[in-house]
């Protein structure tokens, strides 16, 4: 493996990328509903629709600095916030950012301040398609979320898109990147899981070849500006990792801490051995990010997709180009959540696409085509 390290990293751009992940030392990372709460309902939230907001009200002020005080001492260094609807709460992200780096997934409707909140914080802004398809889905057919959104987080250097990509509708995606792109901000993928079996256009068992054929068209396009690769957007979307198929039992991101994982944890398989993923009571976990009962089979989440690549990382060191896969998902998440000098670190994003060279993503679209359901 030593050797093999060496022989990858003589590559001086592969080495540079390499030495930043690694100069920004270990990261211990826990996710935590911030609030029970949300301004708005969406059609298929994994939260509500896991009742994950049932018997677990928001914490009380005594019973949160208690717990950032207890995560802090226990070495946390990394949360991402969710819930609920994390802007509902800005007080609470400020005394966060003051102790620990941090993520925020929002639906974009109220404006996440900047007073307090300019460090530290990565935004993850939600969009689901065009402004018709997202206020249908999220906007109740009458709430234009997404034109709120771009007017609430133009040039905003915290924030970027976090686009969930609907297999029926691979042909917005240009166009709302566009859109996305010229408020000034980068774009991730996420993609969606029919969890309120919609059916038809939204359901994900029809695959997601011409999603991943659209993203990787606004990958050539604004190549500076989307931090979703290639290699990831595939393993996402057809929950292939070399010789495992994803689910429960190869899942890396679930509550070290909560019993029911006790047996997951003896498989064998890696996982982040410090993660927990707090119920918005703070005291409690639930098995996972995105789950309490969930069919792991309907689970996109790109989180915990890439957590599942990060963690494999022996996987990936049978050639350069695997490995450069590996690292360059590494990094994105560091990029991303600003573990790492973000402006620097974006000059990278190009050449990182770049890197996933057109013959080789040519080559693994047809073996994943042909798996793909």
């Amino acid at each position: 493996m030593a050797n093999k390290l060496k022989e990858y990293l003589s590559d001086p751009f592969l080495k540079q990328l390499y030495s930043e992940v690694r100069s920004a030392g270990k990261i211990q990372s826990i996710s935590i509903d911030l609030t029970h709460t949300c301004n708005i309902r969406c059609a298929g939230c994994y939260y509500f629709n896991d009742n994950m907001d049932v018997g677990h009200p928001t914490a009380d002020e005594e019973t949160f600095d208690s717990f950032l005080q207890q995560e802090k001492e226990r070495g946390t260094n990394f949360i991402t916030i969710v819930g609920g609807e994390p802007s509902l709460k800005p007080n609470r992200m400020r005394k966060i950012v003051k102790g620990f780096k941090a993520s925020v997934s929002t639906n974009g409707l109220k404006k996440i301040p900047m007073d307090g909140l300019e460090e530290n914080l990565s935004i993850g802004v939600s969009v689901w398609g065009d402004h018709e398809t997202d206020m249908r889905l999220r906007g109740d057919g009458r709430l234009d979320i997404f034109s709120k959104a771009l007017k609430n987080y133009k040039d905003d250097p915290r924030a970027f898109w976090y686009f969930t990509a609907i297999p029926g509708y691979a042909d917005q995606i240009e166009p709302v990147v566009e859109k996305c792109v010229e408020n000034g901000n980068h774009v991730l993928f996420n993609f969606y899981g029919d969890l309120e079996t919609l059916g038809n256009e939204m359901d994900h068992r029809r695959g997601f070849q011409e999603t991943r054929k659209a993203i990787d068209k606004v990958i050539e396009r604004f190549p500076g500006k989307i931090f979703m690769t290639s290699y990831l957007s595939k393993v996402v979307s057809t929950g292939k990792l070399y010789d495992q198929s994803w689910g429960y039992d190869v899942c890396t991101s679930f509550s070290t801490n909560n019993p029911v994982n006790y047996k997951r944890m003896q498989n064998g398989n890696p996982f982040a051995p410090d993660f927990r993923a707090y119920n918005a009571d703070l005291k409690t976990t639930r098995r996972c990010c995105t789950g309490v009962d969930r069919d792991c089979s309907s689970c996109f989440d790109v989180w915990q997709h890439f957590s599942w690549v990060m963690l494999n990382m022996k996987k990936h060191l049978g050639s350069k180009q695997e490995f450069t896969n590996w690292l360059t998902t590494m990094y994105m998440f560091y990029l991303i959540n600003r573990l790492i000098d973000f402006e620097k670190g974006s000059k990278n994003i190009a050449e990182i696409h770049n890197r996933q060279t057109p013959n080789e993503n040519y080559a693994a679209s047809q073996l994943l085509e042909a798996i793909d359901v």
